[in-house]
């Protein structure tokens, strides 16, 4: 079945194989977004039903957390069937409807592979875990005890402890990066690459236009099984529970980020260009290399398209001063490859609470985001403001914070449904108990208080978005920082002849900033405050300025 063959040549022709440079991407949390068959867990028929909020949002695609068939242990990051939806969530049916939906919306559809570790429940595992010499023997990655029976390595999983687990039945140690009922996939054997490419294919061929590709640099793993060193404590900046979990104690030289992978990618990237325009984006899980694994896995045009940046997803505030270092490295680093930037996601405490901003401020942030020269995720009830939520230890389902609790609650705070309406306990999201609560404090966001009020998050949200794409400048263009510094950061982004001068006050105390040179003129497209004079602007709290060139228009959104 390949549903790009059905397409009429002249559109197959006319599609912008360059579409996701600058897209604005919305990702949906399946299980939080919205239930239709009242078990409490959302599904793919329930995003068809709610698709219409995010092609209103203005934005140019999904990117939906993984569906397939698992045991859920790790809420589908641990994949039992590649080719298959869990029917917790639908059907294969379910989910053309829901490609076919979204294209007659205008949205593109990416969706989450995740192809570095399976559950332990694949079949492929149960085959590969039974004997030394079956035809799966080495799909995983097996390695002998040490002669005090001792893990191989020193290598630590990301979910605490050893990243290795004991096998009985093979008398053996497989690896796993995460849980240790996800074991890691030996893309050293060539069929285990074949495999995975076939499944890339199979879904490219039911239409969707792209991946998001879960922790695409844990993909390889030094074949020679060497310790990793010890990391100085001075460079320990991890983004997820650093203050429980010593796994940013390590250096990760040998478990991950190896050279194999750029190979591989290249294989991954070349079935991708079989199809008008499929777009990839990765997601490079490292504290230390992070920008620079960006630019090698995005650089050249022959690897993955975009890179999921998490350098704004820590929990270091983002002054003008840490923005400025951010992008003076990104633009320093980068080449010809491409960001994809998120303030929040479904693994990190939500940004309005991690970093404690108020209402101007969240929308603030916001602008910056859809200014920054990349492409920009959108994590579901963002555009709402949310956020981070309360969850008893009774609630919590993430095994990440039942193990670390309390001191790390884990990631449940960031996943809990999403308030559809206001006038009822469960936000409009489900008739049965949702999976996780829906909070209290949330339902004075919902999505049909906001949809009728003018000044909302919401209405904010869908001016930015479309602000974005009516400057070319700010999807595609080059950046040139300006200022960063004093709680101001200021930028031009420019592109074919247009410029666009940027400027955001980070503090609560007005900014004077002075105007490049040339005739400036304020675009007041987003509802900021600035006030403009001959070669200076004042920018009160938490405020922004768009200034563009008298003789260059914005394109109408």
């Amino acid at each position: 079945m390949n549903l790009m063959q059905d397409l009429p040549q002249e559109q197959i022709i006319a599609t912008d194989k360059d579409w996701w440079r600058g897209a604005v991407i919305y990702q949906i949390y399946p299980r939080s977004f919205q239930d239709s068959n009242h078990d409490g867990i959302g599904d793919l028929a329930g995003i068809i039903h709610r698709l219409q909020h995010v092609a209103e949002l203005g934005v140019d695609a999904i990117w939906i957390s993984p569906f397939f068939r698992s045991p859920m242990l790790d809420f589908g990051y641990d994949v039992s069937d590649y080719r298959d939806v869990d029917p917790m969530f639908g059907t294969l049916g379910d989910f053309d409807a829901l490609v076919t939906r979204a294209h007659e919306l205008g949205l593109k559809v990416l969706i989450d592979l995740v192809l570095s570790h399976s559950s332990n429940q694949h079949p492929w595992f149960h085959e590969s875990q039974s004997s030394r010499d079956n035809p799966k023997a080495d799909w995983y990655v097996w390695a002998d005890a040490k002669p005090d029976g001792s893990p191989p390595n020193n290598w630590l999983s990301i979910f605490g402890g050893s990243a290795w687990e004991w096998s009985g039945d093979r008398m053996q140690y497989y690896l796993h990066n995460f849980l240790k009922e996800q074991p890691d996939l030996n893309l050293h054997n060539p069929q285990v690459q074949e495999e995975l490419l076939s499944i890339v294919r199979f879904w490219l061929d039911r239409g969707v236009d792209g991946f998001r590709l879960d922790t695409i640099n844990f993909y390889f793993h030094d074949q020679q099984l060497r310790d990793n060193p010890a990391l100085d404590p001075a460079r320990r900046n991890a983004t997820i529970a650093p203050e429980v979990n010593p796994y940013n104690w390590q250096e990760h030289l040998y478990d991950k980020n190896q050279p194999e992978n750029l190979d591989f990618l290249r294989r991954f990237r070349a079935l991708l260009d079989e199809y008008p325009a499929a777009t990839s984006v990765g997601e490079v899980g490292d504290a230390q290399y992070g920008m620079q694994i960006q630019a090698e896995y995005t650089g050249g045009g022959d690897k993955v398209h975009m890179a999921y940046s998490f350098d704004f997803l820590a929990a270091i505030p983002p002054t003008a001063e840490r923005v400025g270092e951010v992008i003076t490295e990104y633009e320093k680093t980068i080449g010809d490859g491409w960001a994809c930037w998120a303030f929040s996601n479904h693994d990190v405490v939500r940004h309005a609470s991690r970093w404690n901003l108020g209402e101007e401020a969240r929308r603030l942030y916001a602008a910056l985001l859809l200014s920054l020269r990349g492409s920009v995720c959108l994590y579901q009830g963002e555009e709402l403001g949310l956020t981070e939520a309360y969850v008893s230890y009774e609630d919590l389902q993430d095994p990440y914070g039942i193990r670390f609790w309390p001191k790390f609650k884990g990631r449940d705070g960031c996943r809990t449904p999403i308030p559809w309406i206001s006038d009822n306990q469960n936000g409009g999201f489900s008739d049965a108990k949702p999976w996780l609560p829906v909070a209290v404090e949330h339902l004075q966001r919902s999505v049909s208080d906001q949809q009728s009020k003018t000044d909302s998050t919401l209405a904010f949200y869908q001016a930015m978005v479309a602000f974005r794409h009516g400057y070319p400048a700010l999807a595609k263009g080059s950046m040139e920082l300006i200022r960063a510094a004093d709680g101001v950061v200021a930028f031009i982004r420019e592109y074919d002849g247009q410029r666009l001068f940027c400027a955001f006050n980070l503090t609560n105390a007005g900014q004077p900033v002075a105007l490049p040179q040339g005739n400036w003129r304020q675009d007041l497209g987003v509802p900021f405050t600035a006030v403009m004079r001959e070669e200076e602007v004042t920018l009160p709290p938490y405020q922004a300025f768009f200034g563009v060139k008298d003789d260059e228009a914005r394109i109408e959104a």
